[in-house]
């Protein structure tokens, strides 16, 4: 079990600036929201080698506290935040929106997909079977963009002005 910090005490260390907050999510996810002056490493890279700078105390956080546990057994010397962003908020603790809308891409593209898989398999029932080509379409993305790592229709939404990055004081805090 890594060493563990509690929200309200990573806050402290940041009002101090004795520390250096990583946020090991994903790009999506922090593209939607962030801790204010965390920096990003996400796990895949600290699994690849890359670790953070040396020089001040290393906090991890993720969204709930496992995969930041998870880089903190690869960063030596390092904490881990419990509860991840999440016990930051319910903390009442800020975060800076990173993008106009607080739906990650990702989210997004799932409710698109579903859409349009359900619209496709009902019209396909009752009105025409040409109908059923919509979800053939999109199962047939959804294995393209799973054997690629490619999606098209993720980059596209991404584009999306309500997706669109805020300025670099972030939209609003939370």
């Amino acid at each position: 079990m890594p060493n563990t910090i509690t929200p309200a005490e990573v806050h402290e260390h940041l009002r101090c600036g004795n520390c250096l907050l990583i946020d090991v999510r994903e790009a999506d996810e922090r593209a939607s929201e962030a801790i204010a002056g965390s920096i990003h490493l996400p796990l895949g890279r600290i699994k690849a080698g890359e670790l953070p700078p040396k020089g001040r105390q290393v906090i991890l956080h993720c969204k709930g506290g496992k995969r930041s546990a998870e880089a903190a057994s690869l960063v030596p010397g390092s904490l881990t935040m419990v509860g991840g962003i999440e016990a930051w908020r319910a903390a009442g603790l800020p975060t800076i929106r990173m993008r106009a809308s607080g739906v990650s891409v990702m989210r997004q593209v799932q409710l698109v997909i579903g859409t349009f898989v359900a619209a496709g398999t009902a019209l396909g029932t009752f009105v025409s079977p040409w109908f059923l080509v919509v979800p053939a379409f999109m199962g047939v993305g959804l294995v393209f963009a799973g054997a690629t790592g490619f999606c098209g229709l993720a980059i596209l939404m991404g584009k999306l002005p309500w997706n669109a990055p805020c300025p670099a004081s972030g939209c609003a805090a939370r």
